[in-house]
């Protein structure tokens, strides 16, 4: 098992490397860089996009060439230059990405164009918020699908069945967003009950609370957001822990264990829950990373939480690219280790699987 999880640590290099090149690479081409953006802000321009309409002469980020930013007209050249050095951009692509792969190594995600932060600043204090709707999300959707997915399953056909089936297919049908609106409405202060706090993770005056109310504090604020987050996995994960059950149970070791007389949780819990849990188990990274990636954005949004979903797409508006970069590292780096936690509590349920001998 060493071996199997060395190899894959050794493959996150590479991967890690191939996302940041297409990203990099992707950014080459997509008009409007933060220096064009500075440069329409100083000019009165407002949108970047609206100084670039009816121009063909605008460059893309790197600034190369003859040609000059769309709105420098008014500028002095020095001016336009000392932007250029100050981002770098008076480099070659191929130089200023190795040059970023270089600091990542050492775990410099630069400073923030627009913010005069740290980006590995910036990371450490957005994380903790978007793990928070990702883990406890995930946590919840887990503890509540895979009971009633048994349950679902010992009943199959039954009238519990059918309705809590009509239940789930309408909850997986309503958008996460339009959700979320619906509980800031009807709980949040909106035109009924003002049950839940509409932002933030903590009320003001929190680090004088007890250790006690700081804890309640903190379940108080994320109920809403962690609730609209997990409301599309159940769906998903109760019909598979369902459907996986119903295999295992026809399957010929349930029948003979039946007919030698074990009763009827043994049979569910002692032997069928085991093999069930494996295809369950494994959509724990997909269930995981869709909460932490797609949701955080809209949620964060909503809610008025700063968390990296949030900050990654402010920075793709404005074009800081070095917190772009640098959430995209952090994304993928968590979407890795979350697929190694994966296969690792495939053992920890089925001490049989040996990853020793499979070829990565």
């Amino acid at each position: 098992m060493g071996a199997y999880i060395l190899r894959r640590l050794l493959l996150v290099i590479p991967t890690l490397l191939g996302v940041m090149i297409i990203n990099f690479t992707l950014t080459q081409f997509v008009p409007g860089g933060p220096i064009e953006q500075i440069i329409a802000q100083m000019e009165g321009e407002g949108d970047v996009f609206e100084a670039l309409s009816g121009s063909d002469s605008v460059v893309s980020e790197g600034g190369a060439g003859d040609e000059k930013y769309l709105g420098s007209r008014g500028l002095p050249p020095e001016f336009i230059e000392q932007l250029e050095r100050e981002f770098g951009f008076d480099k070659p692509p191929v130089e200023r990405f190795f040059l970023m792969i270089w600091n990542y190594l050492r775990l410099d995600f630069g400073e923030s164009y627009f913010r005069s932060v740290g980006v590995f600043d910036l990371i450490a204090e957005k994380l903790p918020v978007s793990l928070t709707l990702g883990l406890w999300s995930t946590l919840i959707a887990y503890l509540v699908s895979i009971p009633l997915g048994i349950r679902k399953a010992v009943r199959d056909g039954s009238r519990f069945d059918t309705w809590t089936s009509g239940i789930i297919i309408v909850a997986y049908a309503i958008p996460g967003f339009l959700f979320a609106i619906m509980l800031l409405v009807l709980f949040a202060g909106g035109s009924y009950w003002q049950v839940f706090p509409l932002r933030g993770l903590t009320s003001d005056g929190w680090e004088n609370m007890s250790a006690l109310g700081k804890i309640g504090d903190y379940f108080w604020h994320i109920a809403l957001p962690v609730l609209a987050s997990s409301i599309s996995g159940f769906a998903t994960l109760t019909l598979l822990t369902k459907n996986s059950f119903l295999d295992e149970i026809k399957k010929q070791y349930v029948v003979t264990a039946r007919a030698k007389g074990v009763s009827e949780r043994k049979v569910l819990y002692g032997h069928v829950f085991r093999n069930a849990m494996l295809i369950v188990i494994a959509g724990f990274p997909s269930l995981f990373l869709g909460i932490f990636f797609g949701s955080s954005v809209i949620i964060e949004t909503l809610f008025s939480l700063d968390g990296l979903g949030r900050m990654g797409f402010e920075a793709a508006l404005q074009r800081d690219y070095p917190i772009i970069f640098g959430t995209l590292f952090v994304f993928g780096l968590v979407g890795l280790v979350v697929g190694i936690l994966s296969d690792l509590m495939y053992v920890f349920v089925d001490p049989r699987i040996d990853f020793e001998g499979r070829e990565v």
